[in-house]
């Protein structure tokens, strides 16, 4: 009987460990994101090409402004994926 509920305690204890563990791997790729998100809108104003890349889409009329990053938004999904693939391989 002692041995069985030992074992249950074990398993509980492991199953909280490696939740825990997948919890930590979450928030340090989270927080590597969110880093590098903040240095591109810091380093933003000082890249000129960034954000004005050709396929960006920008219209500017008299009453009118469209703008729509299209080539910028891409290229930023690609990174992203590759980050995500990269760390997310186990």
């Amino acid at each position: 009987m002692r041995a069985a509920r030992f074992h249950a305690i074990m398993v509980t204890d492991i199953r909280v460990a490696v939740f825990m563990n997948g919890i930590g791997k979450m928030l340090v790729v989270l927080g590597l994101a969110l880093a590098a998100l903040g240095g591109l809108l810091w380093l933003g104003g000082k890249l000129p090409w960034f954000g004005r890349l050709p396929g960006d889409i920008r219209i500017d009329r008299e009453h009118f402004k469209l703008y729509f990053p299209l080539t910028t938004c891409v290229i930023i999904s690609v990174l992203l994926t590759l980050l995500f693939r990269l760390l997310g391989k186990r």
